[in-house]
């Protein structure tokens, strides 16, 4: 009986095994799909939801504060009248706003100059052996370390025009007489928030740079020295190609973090004396939390963040471009 039944089993139903065997298999890849899926939005929906919260959320409430007569009433009631463009217009129409501007663009362009500069020095410099390599290193990262408002209060310390260490020191080397007003002079005061920044952001730059240095072979340097070619071909040929993809990284980076500085200009200056050290970040707190103007403070900071675009879509097309060609 048994053997009747496993002959009438082939004979009869010849596909039921290999269709059960078949199902079963898609079964199991259709639970190994779902299971990947789940695993892969269970570490993505941490990083999402930090990103709405923190980011895309303010992001949005700010554009819509702009667009509304937003006053400290308005935190009470929760009721914003709509301002439609009164806000940008007010900003754009004041006699401020070109200055700023200027002020803004100057600050930007020299401190990341400055900061890009010794910063690559500082990683050609170290990317060689010797004693105390690391610990030297280590030291230089104290600026970017230190809490912001601590070391700038330092810096107004050093650059008090009458009791300053700076001033004292060059008049003791009679390098300067009398005072220099570095804090409470127009031009002084913008060139002192550029130095002071300069000194925060070296650091970073030359961590980055220093990585990006690392990562190029040795054995082209020593190829190329092979053929008597000399430090600067080296670093015009070898080092600066290899080390660009890490300089457009450096160069947004600085500058996204340089437009929007305010703790240091704050602390040294207010933006003053005269406004010669206002910039666009720092009166869009000044409007927003001295003048109470939240609609024309949140657009100034939407004019920032246009700027921040604009500024690394050209530059990373530039970038592109002559990645390209080259």
């Amino acid at each position: 009986m048994t053997i009747g039944r496993l002959q009438d089993t082939k004979a009869g139903y010849p596909g039921r095994a290999p269709a059960a065997a078949t199902r079963g298999g898609r079964s199991r890849r259709r639970l190994a799909l779902r299971r990947d899926r789940l695993t892969y939005w269970a570490f993505l929906a941490p990083a999402l939801l930090y990103l709405v919260a923190f980011f895309a959320y303010p992001v949005v409430r700010n554009v819509l504060i702009s667009f509304q007569n937003y006053s400290i009433t308005s935190l009470y009631t929760g009721q914003a009248p709509f301002a439609g463009l009164a806000n940008y217009r007010a900003i754009f129409d004041s006699g401020l706003f070109g200055g700023v501007v200027v002020t803004t663009a100057i600050f930007t362009v020299c401190s990341m100059a400055g900061q890009f500069v010794i910063g690559l020095g500082l990683a050609v410099f170290f990317s060689r052996r010797f004693p105390l390599n690391g610990v030297i290193r280590a030291l230089l990262l104290l600026p970017w370390l230190l809490p912001m408002v601590a070391s700038t209060t330092v810096w107004r310390w050093l650059l008090d025009q009458d009791s300053g260490a700076l001033n004292r020191t060059l008049g003791a080397l009679h390098i300067t007489a009398g005072t220099t007003p570095w804090l409470a002079s127009p031009h002084l005061a913008l060139v002192s928030v550029i130095l002071v920044n300069i000194w925060v952001g070296i650091p970073f730059n030359m961590v980055i740079l220093y990585g990006g240095l690392k990562e190029i072979p040795e054995e082209l340097y020593e190829a190329a020295a092979l053929d008597g070619t000399g430090p600067i071909s080296r670093f015009r040929y070898i080092t600066w190609p290899l080390l660009r993809p890490v300089t457009g990284v450096v160069v947004i980076l600085g500058f996204v973090y340089t437009v929007k500085v305010i703790d240091i200009i704050l602390v040294l200056t207010g933006g003053g004396p005269a406004n010669g050290s206002l910039t666009l970040a720092v009166q869009s707190y000044k409007l927003s939390f001295e003048n109470f103007a939240f609609g024309q403070g949140a657009a100034m900071s939407n004019v920032l963040i246009v700027v921040a675009l604009i500024f690394a879509v050209i530059y990373l097309r530039i970038n592109k471009q002559a990645f390209l060609s080259s």
